[in-house]
């Protein structure tokens, strides 16, 4: 029970405002989630008052100024997501003094100056400073180098000796990309609530015999899909939003595993981009998830049919849903994870042609 109280979990619950200076009473807390909601206004120096804490995670706000630098007083973290917000300023180099800090994520904010090198930081990919267009440093952040003022005028020089045609062609067409990709960004920032989120449903019940009655006693006729270990249903449950109830073969002993597995999963991940997990159904003989229904079918069926088509556009942005879903997976979850079976197939299309990754009955969880 001390455990528990050490933890504090109020990601996805939409909360505003500023973080309140008296967060740093929160003394004994080692894990904070407050991830996916519209904190706003800067992070609170009192923050560092923290010493116990391990994990934090603030991504997904709306949080501004700069990274206190108090926050390098909090010697135990190992857990440190601020990505996805509008902080400013540049990476204090401070932090490098947290010696335990294994996951480092400030990706799509505004810093600027250069990326510290020691420390933590020296094990630390370019995926951790994803869209910061002012931050220079290592080449191996891929970042451009910190240049003297001296070196910026021949860099200049350079630059405009070197502009041709096929150049300024080369620019436009990745202003254009680009413009596509924040375009795609901004709407799925504004789309991306508390119910759009991947995790079962502990509120929302169904027993075996409404999922019978959903799907008309599991008809051939609503056979939306089969595979080896289990087949998928689609259904029009009590209050008419179509579902899919994804059922396994329990005379296959790898669908008791595949089944547990999934659930196990299927708990921690979060992600507008990834299925969603409504509830799950079973008894002794039998064995569902309940998912929710992608009206446009999986991305395979738009691929290599003859009756669909999809434009530069859409495909541009299934590619990039898919890249963030994967993102996520390998970078955003406190166990990393791989999907292991990323095909077309497993590529379910939403009604506004949103992809969700989904399908991960032979998911790794990494330790």
């Amino acid at each position: 029970m001390e455990f528990l109280h050490k933890r504090l979990d109020l990601s996805s619950n939409n909360l505003g405002g500023s973080l309140p200076p008296e967060i740093g009473n929160l003394n004994a807390m080692i894990h904070m989630d407050l991830s996916m909601n519209t904190l706003s206004n800067g992070i609170p120096k009192e923050i560092g008052s923290l010493q116990n804490l391990i994990y934090l995670s603030l991504r997904d706000n709306k949080l501004q100024g700069s990274i206190p630098s108090s926050m390098s007083s909090i010697s135990a973290l190992e857990f440190l997501d601020l990505s996805h917000n509008n902080v400013t300023g540049s990476i204090p180099t401070s932090l490098e003094k947290l010696q335990n800090l294994k996951y480092f994520n400030v990706s799509f904010n505004k810093f600027v100056g250069e990326i510290p090198s020691s420390g933590p930081f020296k094990n630390l990919s370019s995926h951790s400073f994803i869209s910061n267009e002012a931050l220079c440093g290592s080449p191996r952040f891929h970042v451009p180098p910190c240049h003297t003022s001296t070196s910026k005028h021949r860099s200049k020089r350079k630059r405009l000796l070197a502009l041709t045609l096929p150049a300024g062609i080369a620019l436009i067409l990745v202003s254009i990309v680009f413009a596509l990709v924040w375009i795609r960004y901004i709407r799925g920032k504004r789309k991306q609530t508390v119910d759009s989120s991947f995790a079962v449903s502990t509120r929302r019940r169904i027993s075996y015999y409404e999922l019978l009655q959903a799907t008309d006693s599991l008809s051939e006729s609503n056979l939306i899909g089969s595979r080896h270990f289990s087949s998928v249903y689609k259904g029009i449950p009590r209050d008419g939003t179509p579902i899919a109830a994804k059922v396994f073969n329990l005379q296959l002993q790898a669908a008791f595993r595949s089944f547990d597995t999934k659930c196990q999963v299927l708990r921690n991940l979060r992600h507008r981009n990834l299925t969603k997990v409504i509830t799950s159904c079973s008894n002794l003989e039998f064995k569902a998830l309940v998912l929710e229904y992608m009206t446009n079918g999986s991305l395979d069926k738009w691929l290599y049919s003859h009756n669909y088509f999809l434009d530069l556009k859409h495909r541009l942005c299934i590619m990039i849903d898919v890249a963030c879903a994967l993102e996520y997976l390998h970078h955003g979850c406190l166990l990393p994870m791989i999907h292991c079976d990323l095909k077309p197939g497993n590529v379910l299309l939403a009604e506004d042609m949103v992809a969700h990754l989904s399908d991960f009955g032979i998911s790794k969880m990494l330790f």
